[in-house]
């Protein structure tokens, strides 16, 4: 009998499934004036964020993860004459790896179900108020072809037909899987429910997740019972994987944010306690700003004793350091604040109260994971205005770990790369390493406290770095 093969316990654990979704044709048709609702910074050329970008990356994942789809002489994938084939779900050439497993593959495997497949066009067509006709047209499309069109919103005569969903790119966000549970996400935003619905299509009927259905948390919108003596705006339960955080194997770190309202995160907390399922929970309240919108964009774990944070919330700047002329003249720097709570399953009306991140962040190092020496931290710019900030926004803090201390950044980010190296990690350019292992000069066993630069110029328009690019379904116990 399969097992459950979800198996998360940590953010640093070494990474051996994982749940992912390349460029689709939508990608290619986000216009200037709907980008921001479509949630985009910004519209990106679709041949150089596959090619010259994300190819890479799922070059890189089959090398750790699956490395008998990257056996030596594979560098024939990406000659011209075969199109791409590797890449594409629909192809016969596919690479159909059960280790870096793609959403569109997936989708398509559950559509040659009859029943699934009018269920979801069903679904579909109401969520984009699609006509009768567009229905029965979608009827007669093949499993490959209509898992496209859902995802990309393109048609057999490459005309969009409904909105895209570029988010999809940021696997993360749809849910988040907790020891051996899964959580599925309450998107924030319209632009994001279909993601959403294909989502519990997949965990639920994918014979890959047979046996881990019955272990599929979803929370509902019924006022939680307050844990928290503090009123909130907005009472609607909304929760993205950006802000959720297994970050050992008896804590959880749930943010509040842009995206995931404080009603969600004493929800899932509250869910998380009955079952058992962790014994500590810390809830981190970060400023509503397009900024931030994830706490995974602000900080991310490295190695147990290193973290890369956002220096705004460091805590020299949580006490207001007065010598820093740059927070005294940008007023609302000096506003902006984390609130934290720290909840333990046995005495959950008495959390303790965290007066900033770095503390949560050394208290997790030293308690969670018996650092001595607390955590350090690489600060976003290497902490130097104005590189903080710009570096920040294109996702200096939204790093992946394949394994512990070997993780995935962007190229762009100069200052940060600095910060790392000062911290005694090698730098290596993505394409140089995929070289080495072609030619069997490295092994990906050996690589050690590595950044691993990806090229970003296309992704990064995109708001979302490899964190955000990836959903861990099992990682090793560290």
């Amino acid at each position: 009998m399969q097992e459950n093969i979800l198996s998360v316990h940590s953010e640093i654990g070494e990474l051996k499934r994982l749940l992912v979704h390349s460029p689709d044709k939508g990608l290619g048709k986000v216009i200037p004036s709907k980008a921001q609702d479509w949630l985009f910074e910004d519209i990106v050329h679709l041949k150089s964020i596959r090619e010259n970008e994300y190819d890479n990356y799922t070059k890189l994942l089959l090398y750790f993860l699956d490395p008998e789809k990257m056996k030596p002489g594979m560098h024939f994938i990406d000659d011209p004459k075969n199109d791409r084939a590797f890449y594409k779900p629909g192809h016969p050439n596919f690479h159909a790896s059960d280790k870096v497993l793609e959403i569109e593959w997936l989708l398509a495997s559950i559509l040659e179900d009859a029943d699934i497949k009018n269920q979801l066009i069903a679904a579909v067509a109401a969520i984009e108020g699609c006509s009768y006709q567009l229905q029965e047209d979608l009827k007669k499309y093949t499993p490959p072809k209509l898992a496209s069109t859902f995802l990309s919103g393109v048609d057999n005569q490459n005309e969009l037909i409904f909105p895209p969903i570029p988010n999809f790119i940021f696997t993360r966000d749809i849910g988040i899987v907790i020891k051996d549970h899964l959580v599925l996400n309450m998107p924030a935003k319209l632009a994001r429910k279909r993601e959403a619905l294909f989502a519990k299509y997949l965990f639920h009927y994918h014979p890959l997740f047979k046996n881990s259905s019955a272990f599929v948390i979803e929370l509902s919108q019924k006022d939680p019972i307050s844990l928290l003596n503090e009123k909130e705006n907005d009472e609607k339960v909304t929760l993205e994987g950006g802000d959720i955080m297994m970050i050992s194997p008896q804590h959880v770190i749930i943010g509040v944010s842009e995206r995931t309202s404080m009603s969600a995160a004493v929800q899932l907390t509250e869910i998380l306690f009955s079952k058992a399922l962790v014994d500590k929970i810390s809830i981190v309240k970060i400023p509503k700003k397009r900024d931030y919108m994830h706490i995974d964009t602000i900080f991310t774990q490295v190695k147990k004793d290193t973290w890369v944070i956002l220096g705004n919330f460091s805590k020299e700047e949580m006490q207001g350091n007065q010598n820093n002329q740059v927070s005294q003249f940008f007023e609302s720097t000096q506003k902006e604040s984390v609130t934290i709570w720290k909840f333990e399953r046995l005495k959950q009306n008495s959390p303790t109260i965290i007066n900033d991140l770095e503390q949560l962040l050394d208290e997790i190092s030293r308690e969670d994971f018996g650092c001595k020496n607390g955590a350090q931290f690489i600060y976003s710019g290497n902490n130097e205005f104005p590189y903080n900030a710009r570096e920040q926004w294109t996702d200096s803090c939204n790093v992946l770990a394949l394994k512990e201390g070997v993780i995935l950044g962007y190229d762009r980010n100069d200052k940060t790369i600095e910060a790392f190296k000062n911290k005694g990690f090698e730098v290596v350019h993505v394409k140089d390493l995929l070289l080495d292992f072609e030619k069997g000069i490295k092994k990906p066993n050996n690589i050690q406290n590595t950044i691993i630069l990806m090229p970003s110029a296309e992704l990064s328009r995109a708001r979302g770095g490899f964190h955000c690019m990836s959903m861990p379904l099992e990682r090793k116990l560290i």
